[in-house]
């Protein structure tokens, strides 16, 4: 049996209830909504750049009042320059403009000419008229002090090993490895060819000389006069010596006891010996077993090469650069004191 339905009746109290409660709510979202405040938590890294910013910003305009600063005063050094330059040029063409209009000015030119290079020619005969051989070489090179040029029988001995191409070890491998002509070519071995004429130049007149290079053996430059000693007067003997420097190819080790033997196979001895090397022996000899020869062994072929001196003889070193060889300056110079030579290191602007 069909069930009755309830008629539910709304009274007014329950819907003023209801739009109150609405309303009360609607409120509260409206005062919550209006009140909210989002808070930002600053980036610590974010400032820091900022930070860093601003300082390049400063540094780059106060830059930029320095180099406007700068500017300026170039500028100013600018027209100053300009002004000068226009001041000289005026004052150049004031004079050429007299020596024109005035041909006393270049007659009288022309006699400070003839006269400064009079002076020039009685300088250079002065300077030359004792020498067998004039030198001409960059500048005004004679500043050798303690060097005895002179002697009745002068013997000059040159290191003709590979290590004469070139200031280190391994540049001197690489140029050893070359074409003959590139090895002639060499700025050290040219430097010492030139030492070389430069003493040839020095030679007194009235003396005599000989010439010979050694490397694993000793051999006399001018093929033709070995343990001969040549006039120091005669023009043409030098000149052959010269070339036939100019000629010899630098190879081998250096075998410092065959070129001082040499002295004791002159009928005449040597009174005065040049020595052009660039450091110890690196043989005796014959050759070492080993490639390579330790400082101590370079020290001992130097004293067997030395103990070859006949006593009483000046032996001056020239000794050019070379690297790894750092006891080869003490040993040459106290060399020198022992005999009463000189020793010399030259720079590379001379002679």
């Amino acid at each position: 049996m069909a069930r009755k339905r309830r008629n539910i009746a709304f009274s007014l109290s329950f819907l003023d209830i209801m739009a109150c409660g609405f309303g009360a709510v609607t409120l509260l979202f409206l005062i919550l909504r209006h009140n909210t405040s989002e808070i930002i938590i600053p980036d610590q890294k974010l400032s820091n750049e900022a930070e860093l910013l601003e300082q390049d910003i400063r540094e780059a305009e106060q830059l930029k009042t320095e180099i406007l600063n700068s500017l300026e005063n170039i500028k100013k050094e600018l027209v100053i320059t300009q002004g000068m330059s226009k001041r000289i040029i005026t004052e150049l063409e004031e004079k050429e403009k007299s020596i024109q209009e005035d041909p006393k000015n270049l007659d009288k030119l022309r006699l400070q000419v003839k006269k400064l290079e009079e002076e020039t020619a009685n300088i250079e005969e002065v300077e030359f008229g004792d020498k067998v051989r004039e030198f001409v070489g960059d500048g005004n090179r004679q500043y050798l002090t303690g060097l005895t040029l002179g002697g009745e029988r002068v013997l000059i001995l040159i290191d003709g090993s590979a290590s004469m191409l070139a200031d280190t070890v391994v540049n001197a491998v690489r140029r050893r490895n070359m074409a003959d002509d590139l090895k002639v070519a060499s700025p050290k071995w040219q430097w010492t060819l030139r030492t070389m004429e430069w003493l040839l130049a020095q030679l007194p007149p009235s003396s005599r000389f000989q010439v010979y290079t050694f490397s694993e053996t000793a051999n006399v430059v001018l093929s033709d006069s070995d343990r001969e000693w040549l006039d120091a007067a005669d023009s043409l003997s030098i000149e052959r010596v010269v070339e036939a420097a100019k000629a010899y190819i630098p190879s081998g080790g250096t075998s410092l006891v065959s070129g001082i033997s040499i002295v004791s196979e002159f009928e005449m001895r040597p009174d005065n010996i040049f020595i052009l090397t660039d450091g110890l022996p690196t043989m005796s000899k014959s050759k070492p077993r080993n490639y390579m020869v330790s400082g101590g062994q370079r020290k001992q072929y130097f004293s067997e090469a030395i103990s070859q001196l006949l006593p009483g003889i000046p032996v001056n070193t020239i000794l050019f650069p070379m690297e790894g060889d750092p006891e080869a300056a003490a040993l040459f110079w106290q060399l020198a004191l022992d005999t009463n030579g000189a020793f010399i290191a030259p720079s590379k602007d001379w002679p």
